[in-house]
């Protein structure tokens, strides 16, 4: 089968199921995953698809939001190796907001034992991950649980980000670009990270380099807002000298 014709089928297959992943797609067609990759690069440019973690989805999509299982087996090392940078941006005996992500669920679970702060979280597996940790002054944000994501949201998630001041936030985002800053499929969740983005001194943003370049629907801030960006070596040379013109300093791990 030819390119163009893997391409269509590629299409189609996405348009009928609503989404599609890089290694099904290499088992249904027999070819390796970075061919697959490059024919849903060729199909985002031509803006019949969009990519995202894994696979792509049609084009006009900005909706679209894999659920918490899909998300943490996706990237997994690269998400590792943020997390173990991030550490560095720990404060000493400071307070931390943590964002719901898996990306910062890790940070969450490599905090050392001896470490002494207080965080902030709406998210539950993140509580859940620090509810034992003996030096952890932890303050769980409430509010609606969203299923997708288990992160609480809405007017008690606004009205308690709106009370503190923290030293770092570490903010996760679905996707992030100078063009079209920081965003998120959900306009609920996208409003909490903003709340928190305003009641932190310093935003930490831990995101892998498949996201950069990504537009989803809810906007909830400027790549300008950001400090420092932690992500990975998939982050071309390139684009983080581009990224740090703008004022964030970038970190590949």
């Amino acid at each position: 089968m030819y390119a163009p014709e893997r391409q269509q089928e590629i299409l189609r297959l996405a348009r009928d199921g609503g989404r599609v992943d890089v290694v099904s797609l290499a088992e249904e067609f027999q070819v390796t995953a970075e061919t697959i990759r490059r024919d849903l690069k060729a199909l985002d440019r031509a803006g019949l698809l969009r990519r995202v973690h894994g696979g792509a989805i049609p084009a006009g999509r900005l909706d679209f939001e894999p659920d918490l299982a899909e998300r943490e087996t996706t990237a997994a090392d690269e998400k590792d190796h943020i997390a173990k940078a991030a550490l560095a941006e720990l404060p000493t005996e400071g307070t931390l907001i943590l964002d719901a992500g898996t990306t910062v669920a890790r940070l969450a679970a490599a905090v050392p034992l001896e470490a002494s702060l207080t965080v902030v979280t709406h998210s539950l597996p993140i509580a859940a991950r620090l509810a034992d940790h003996p030096g952890i002054q932890l303050h769980l944000v409430g509010g609606r649980v969203r299923h997708r994501t288990r992160a609480a949201v809405d007017a008690w998630a606004l009205r308690a980000y709106g009370e503190i001041r923290a030293d770092v936030f570490f903010v996760a985002a679905n996707g992030f670009s100078a063009e079209h800053g920081l965003t998120t499929p959900d306009l609920a969740e996208a409003a909490v990270k903003r709340a928190a983005l305003a009641a932190a001194r310093r935003v930490v943003l831990l995101a892998d380099s498949s996201k950069h370049g990504q537009e989803h629907f809810a906007r909830f801030g400027d790549l300008s807002d950001v400090d420092l960006l932690i992500t990975d070596s998939g982050l071309s040379p390139e684009d983080a000298v581009a990224i740090e013109r703008g004022g964030t300093e970038v970190v590949r791990a």
